[in-house]
């Protein structure tokens, strides 16, 4: 391979990363129009428009996303092989974006920021939207670096790293006519249900236990986040099975009851992931270990000092 078409792949590999001419730029330390100038010397070379315009990004042809199939991890092996092997935080100027939901940021965001501020000041942190499918894709293009979610999908591609398992809890307003005792389960599958799901399918967990069972639940309501949970549970009579994980939170569950499901739910394993072609790259295994540590050390405090935590145990 010549030496310029070497380079054209180098920058190719940064527009497919980013997804922006602006982004590749800056990642390269190149101008916009020494990029602009590099796409259109790629584009008579592999006689392929490579990129069109989509709003504010550019989306790559099939021949762009078939090339890159090709050459994506190679690229990034040799980056690695002839860059630094260490990653110094305190000097690093990079971001990382990562996929979480609502209940991870609530958990450690603050935390990390602070880390960050005190021995990362040039990297920055963006918290992506979480959806089990999306994010698995996301983490095979690139466009997001790490996950902390369950995982379902087992190929050899992903990485992933165990943090913590949580179980269920029954939540409903403090003066439902369920509340204050343990309720059946014929009270159950009656009752009208919440449900948080990332990917919008009005099937979870619990659900997925009560097929096993030739059982259903209706779901009156679904939504893609935690935050409004409890204000919706409070106005209402509906009921939800919700992670133990987000239960501990004394925020959550003020005015709310908190109490046990009629039957037993294996738990959800949340996992840290990433994709294979990051394994030894340094600045990816420092913020894993920082996202682990901070992730356990909170989900040990909640579960050991939470008054909250006490309040659900006692019930």
């Amino acid at each position: 391979m010549k030496t310029h078409e070497l380079q054209l792949l180098y920058i190719f590999d940064a527009i497919m990363t980013e997804r922006s001419v602006t982004r590749a730029a800056d990642r390269l330390a190149m101008t916009q129009p020494a990029v602009s100038n590099a796409i259109s010397r790629m584009r008579q070379i592999w006689n392929d428009p490579l990129f069109v315009r989509k709003g504010r990004n550019i989306e790559p042809t099939s021949y762009a996303l078939s090339l890159w199939d090709q050459v994506g991890d190679p690229m990034f092996a040799l980056t690695n092989a002839v860059s630094a092997t260490q990653f110094d935080p305190a000097s690093a100027r990079r971001t990382f974006r990562i996929a979480v939901t609502d209940v991870i940021v609530e958990m450690i965001w603050r935390q990390l920021i602070e880390l960050l501020e005190r021995e990362a000041p040039g990297v920055d942190v963006h918290a992506v939207p979480y959806t089990p499918e999306g994010t698995y894709d996301d983490l095979r293009s690139a466009h997001v670096d790490l996950a902390v979610g369950v995982l379902n999908q087992h190929d050899y591609s992903l990485r992933s790293t165990w943090l913590l398992d949580s179980g269920f809890v029954l939540a409903m307003r403090e003066d439902h006519p369920l509340a204050g005792r343990q309720i059946t389960m014929e009270e159950f599958l009656e009752a009208r249900h919440l449900l948080v799901t990332m990917s919008g399918d009005a099937h979870g967990s619990v659900d997925s236990y009560l097929d096993q069972k030739g059982q259903s639940r209706r779901i009156a309501a679904t939504m893609n986040h935690f935050a409004s949970v409890p204000q919706v549970l409070r106005e209402s009579n509906l009921i939800a099975a919700v992670p133990e994980l987000i239960s501990q939170d004394c925020g959550f569950v003020n005015g709310l009851w908190m109490g046990e499901l009629p039957f037993d739910v294996d738990p959800t394993s949340l996992y840290l992931i990433w994709h294979a072609r990051h394994d030894r790259e340094p600045g990816i295994i420092w913020m894993r270990n920082h996202i682990e540590r901070l992730l356990q050390d909170r989900w040990h405090d909640i579960m050991t000092n939470s008054p909250c935590g006490r309040r659900l145990k006692a019930v």
